[in-house]
Order: structure tokens, then sequence, then C-alpha cells
């Protein structure tokens, strides 16, 4: 998976319950963009019921109520469709360590696992918009004036927004650093990157 180019891989997006799996939270919708070689390919969208109400909180903070989720699939069910969609696939989120942790978690819990690996898009715009005022989606979506259409917290949506930033990084590679065609694994590596230590290794991948 190292090898593979850093243009065509799958971006996700979970809304959860709250915060931690290990906390009993689960994953009550999933959505993702399969991108290949910069362009869309393929989405995943679904909804899943955990098996218990979610809190007025995380209803009016999703806009995912109780009743959208009454009539819709198990996780387990969903989840075993999305180890399908993502196989073979290296995988992109904004906080990733979030949704990687609510990947692991739910997929555990059907028997599914996964061979692609994870680079956060948050982790990496610190590292190449130092300047921004903060690097939450909405605000690096405002900072770097991609399109939207003002909906956020909904899983679908959220990944669309980034699988867009994550293409704005990687132009903004190319053009302001000369780094054309990046490999997923030197975005990891960046993306870990002391910030001190940034511009020499976007000298090196130039």
């Amino acid at each position: 998976m190292t090898q593979t180019p850093a243009d065509t891989l799958v971006v996700l997006d979970f809304e959860t319950t709250g915060l931690s799996p290990n906390q009993g939270d689960r994953a009550i919708e999933i959505g993702a963009v399969k991108l290949h070689q910069g362009q869309v390919v393929d989405r995943f969208q679904q909804l899943m019921n955990p098996g218990f109400r979610v809190s007025g909180f995380i209803e009016g903070y999703t806009g995912i109520t109780n009743a959208m989720l009454a009539g819709a699939p198990g996780c387990d069910e969903v989840m075993d469709g999305f180890a399908d969609f993502i196989d073979g696939c290296n995988m992109v989120a904004h906080n990733a360590s979030f949704d990687q942790r609510f990947l692991d978690a739910e997929l555990a819990a059907v028997g599914r696992d996964y061979a692609g690996d994870f680079v956060c898009s948050m982790l990496l715009a610190r590292r190449l918009y130092p300047e921004a005022p903060n690097h939450k989606l909405g605000s690096l979506v405002t900072f770097k004036s991609i399109p939207h259409d003002g909906v956020f917290h909904r899983a679908l949506a959220d990944a669309q927004m980034t699988a867009d930033l994550w293409m704005a990084m990687l132009a903004d590679l190319q053009g302001d650093w000369g780094v054309s065609a990046p490999r997923f694994a030197q975005l990891k590596k960046l993306s870990k990157t002391p910030k001190a230590q940034v511009s020499r290794v976007l000298a090196s991948l130039a």
C-alpha cells in the first residue's frame, strides 16, 4: 500500500453517538468518497441503527434523529458492506484518529479488517497551512475557498469536503513546492513531520 499514489484512496467520515467506542459509543452514519487519480469514482453513505437511542445533543449536532435511525439497518450489516467498499484502499479522514477508532471497533465487531493505511488531513493541513486561523474542516474549507453546500456534521458531506481539501493540498504541493505525484506514504510521513522540519522534507520531495 505504501507505493500507491496519494490521489487514489477513500476519504471517509463517521457520525457517532459519542467520542469513544471504548465507552460504548457506536457509529450512526458512514460517508465515504472513493478517488481514483483525483476523480470521484464511487460514494458510500448509510445511516445505521446503533441499537439504542441517541442523545438530544447528538440529534442536534448531526441532524440525525432517533426517528431516522429507527428504520436504518444495524451497524453490523452496514459495516460489512463498507469493508467491501474500502477493500485494498488507503484512507484519509479529517482528525483521522477519531474515525480510525470507530472504523477499527465497528469492523472488529463483524470480524472484518482492512489492509490500507491512514493519513490525517488535519495533520497535513497543519504542516501546509500554518497561517490558517485553525485547522477544523469548516475553517479550512473557507480558508481555501472550497465550494460547499453549507451542510456540516453529516458524513457524506464532510467526506466530500475532506476529499476536496485533500485535492487542494495536492495541488498546492505541486504549485508551491514542486511536489508532483506524491505517494501516499510520503504524505503520511509529512503529516507527522515536526513543523520546524517541514520545509526540508518538502524540498526533498520536490
